[in-house]
């Protein structure tokens, strides 16, 4: 099943001060998703491969304040980024999950973003190589994260690192299952509590896609709407062909829309996230069939913010990262609320000029590094250094 792009002319919004940087990000990418599909068409190689090595990119030389080591948290693959400074105590430990929507990303990827936490905030950091899709369908991405995650929070110490300051931490895809192995952990007595988790402009919902932030940023680089669904869609080994059924018909049941709309709707979406144009959807009618192709997106290991009550209640605090142009932007927006109705306390930032991907294209530099990703980076290391 090949993968479905759309690429249309870039809609960079009014008043963005850095409209050409993210034009030509823009076409950048897409000429990249334009070679992986060509070279698949041509039997040269398969698309997926191909979007995996251009997002790897080139690896920064060694670092002089970091010691680095792989190795294997039961059958999963990690890489330990310690750094060489001495402390007195124990450090905060940081296991980080990267985004790429299971099926791209890597160590290598984040190497970066990884070594960047850790110099910062004297962190010991965990880059969790998980197994992608669609080698390893989902939810083997979730399994591993959260085995690594269990064998870290077992073995801390043997990192110089205190158990009780465990952060968890992931970006797009990877901040999907950031949520989800809160939710998993949230009960568990067995091990210690997550001291927090960090959410980088995370997917969290598959139930409604025509949240303000999906119509105000369809079609802003460089995680347009159609290219949403259609990565999930291929995430999950669905066929493509559901895409012009979606936005006719529901695939949500009537009881659970009723039970949905309690966590999932622009009611609940701050008046002045819906200024730059909103309009409500009608409701579509239901089909049992396409429920029963798609009732794995409500299962709260691929959309969180469906988790029950009773679950979200439990879980640590956290740092939710939202950009003003990016089709996630709601999700964020609808868990932070979740949240702090539940007493959690949240961390929230906002980037204004923000995009999906900010924050990851700041390490690769020059024409792709943006203000807004070093403003998120600097959040998020501002709160890290309070855990």
């Amino acid at each position: 099943m090949a993968f479905y792009y759309e690429h249309p002319k870039a809609e960079i919004p009014h008043g963005f001060s850095q409209y050409r940087k993210l034009y030509v990000l823009h076409h950048a990418l897409n000429f990249g998703f334009g070679l992986a599909k060509a070279l698949e068409k041509l039997g040269i190689t398969s698309e997926v491969y191909v979007l995996r090595v251009l997002m790897d990119a080139i690896p920064p030389l060694k670092d002089k304040y970091l010691f680095i080591e792989d190795l294997r948290f039961e059958k999963v693959k990690v890489r330990i980024y310690q750094p060489k400074i001495s402390t007195t105590g124990q450090r905060r430990g940081i296991l980080y999950f990267h985004g790429g929507v299971g099926m791209f990303g890597s160590i290598r990827a984040y190497e970066r973003t990884c070594r960047y936490f850790a110099r910062k905030s004297n962190s010991v950091v965990v880059s969790v190589g998980y197994r992608l899709a669609p080698e390893y369908p989902y939810p083997t991405q979730f399994e591993d994260c959260l085995t690594a995650t269990i064998h870290f929070m077992r073995t801390a110490q043997d990192y110089g690192v205190d158990p009780s300051r465990i952060v968890i931490c992931g970006d797009s895809s990877g901040g999907t299952i950031t949520a989800a192995v809160a939710q998993t952990l949230a009960n568990r007595r067995d091990l210690p509590k997550l001291r927090a988790q960090i959410l980088i402009y995370p997917f969290l919902q598959s139930v409604d896609f025509n949240l303000p932030s999906y119509q105000q940023n369809k079609g802003v680089p460089i995680l347009l709407k159609e290219r949403t669904i259609a990565l999930g869609l291929k995430y999950l080994n669905k066929d493509l062909s559901v895409m012009e059924s979606l936005s006719k018909v529901s695939y949500i049941p009537e009881d659970l829309q009723l039970k949905y709309q309690k966590w999932v709707s622009p009611d609940y979406i701050p008046h002045e996230f819906k200024s730059r144009g909103y309009k409500p959807s009608t409701t579509c009618q239901f089909s049992k069939g396409l429920y029963e192709q798609m009732k794995t997106v409500c299962d709260p290991v691929f959309s969180p913010l469906l988790a029950e009550d009773s679950v979200i209640a439990q879980l640590p605090e956290t740092f939710i990262l939202t950009c003003e142009f990016d089709v996630l932007r709601d999700d964020g927006l609808l868990y932070k609320k979740r949240l702090e109705d539940h007493g959690i306390k949240v961390t929230w930032c906002h980037l204004q000029e923000g995009f999906h991907g900010t924050v990851f294209f700041t390490f690769w530099g020059g024409m792709v590094a943006f203000r807004s990703g070093h403003k998120g980076l600097q959040k998020i290391v501002n709160f890290l250094r309070l855990m």
